[in-house]
């Protein structure tokens, strides 16, 4: 019994259409409006049921998942019967009923549920992880949760029971519902016409043929994964129907920045800030690598954006062939100077005003 053909509105109908449905049709099919008529008093009494279902959320909610009977399934036909049908009989008003609401169901039936294998929803996910563990490639765990097939029932949504009649149809393997002075009939979709039913709704999951579970699942991240890098883990979404695949978890990398280093394809850039005396004398410095610091030596007579390398210290190709650490010199000055560093500055200016003149030169 198709609740919502009955009051003649669509699954989305909300509650207020309801109501005015229900108020609509009750006083049509009022027994004291139709005295002696027993098609209309079985017509209210179904449009009263529908009505306490449909308006209670919990109620609708549990009908739109397991107790719906809206659509005959493939090969099932709809049959119209004309059963005292008088055409004298005229409604008005709010009472009439609409051409469209009287062939609802024969004109637009509910679609039939595919048969074919279908694949399971993708879930996505978000795993963080630092510059260091990014370059060099980590180990993580996420927590998803998915549905998968039931399993006493393994997704069937039914289990098999010792044979007995059918409480929908009540045993006659067709459904009757009335309109006015029309009555429709339909094969009952809970048996496919027998009036017998061999299986029962699944207890377990409640008629679902799906439980939820949450659980972890390891994600590798492989060495020199960029930042928004989107990992793949397949058939570990939602379990999927009529055999068909589960879906895949797709998840997504975030790398979060260095204080240091930063990547140029398989090279790492290190930018270290140098005195003047450092870079005109030379200077033993620490670098940071992946690896932790390491010593650097900086010759003297470095200039401002020179850069060095330190090979095979960079990210690891997809080849195998490990990419280098480019040290890359910022020279910093002083902020405040003395007067006795003001004179070493202007004769060290003196003593090496040709060399500095050189490299004004373009």
């Amino acid at each position: 019994m198709d609740f919502y053909a009955i009051l003649g509105l669509s699954t989305d109908a909300s509650v207020t259409d309801i109501k005015r449905a229900y108020r609509r049709l009750a006083r049509r099919y009022h027994p004291g409006i139709n005295p002696g008529d027993r098609a209309a008093e079985e017509m209210f009494r179904r449009v009263s049921e529908a009505y306490e279902t449909l308006v209670d959320p919990r109620r609708r909610e549990e009908y739109d998942a397991v107790g719906r009977a809206a659509g005959a399934p493939s090969g099932s036909t709809v049959s119209l019967e004309f059963t005292e049908f008088d055409f004298s009989v005229a409604a008005h008003g709010a009472q009439a009923a609409t051409f469209a609401e009287l062939f609802s169901d024969v004109l637009h039936p509910a679609p039939a549920r595919g048969q074919g294998a279908e694949r399971g929803a993708d879930l996505h996910a978000m795993v963080t992880v630092d510059f260091v563990d990014a370059m060099r490639g980590a180990e993580r765990q996420i927590v998803v949760t998915r549905q998968l097939l039931c399993s006493v029932c393994a997704g069937t949504a039914h289990v098999a029971v010792s044979e007995g009649r059918c409480q929908e149809c009540h045993g006659t393997g067709a459904l009757r519902w009335a309109r006015g002075h029309m009555v429709f009939s339909k094969t009952c979709a809970a048996c496919n016409g027998s009036g017998r039913l061999r299986v029962q709704r699944c207890a377990v999951c409640n008629g679902h043929g799906r439980t939820v579970r949450s659980e972890p699942l390891p994600v590798s991240i492989p060495p020199g994964t960029l930042d928004g890098t989107r990992l793949r883990l397949p058939e570990r979404g939602h379990a999927g129907q009529n055999g068909g695949k589960p879906g895949d978890v797709y998840v997504t990398v975030q790398v979060s920045p260095h204080p240091f280093l930063r990547r140029e394809r398989e090279d790492l850039v290190c930018v270290v800030p140098l005195g003047v005396h450092e870079a005109v004398l030379g200077a033993r410095i620490d670098v940071p690598t992946l690896d932790g610091p390491a010593r650097f030596w900086i010759p003297p007579g470095t200039q401002a954006g020179q850069r060095f390398r330190l090979s095979g210290r960079g990210i690891c190709s997809s080849q195998g062939m490990p990419g280098d650490l480019v040290v890359e010199v910022k020279l910093v000055l002083p902020t405040r100077v003395d007067e006795r560093s003001r004179e070493i500055l202007r004769e060290f200016g003196e003593r090496n005003y040709e060399d500095l003149r050189k490299g004004l030169e373009v």
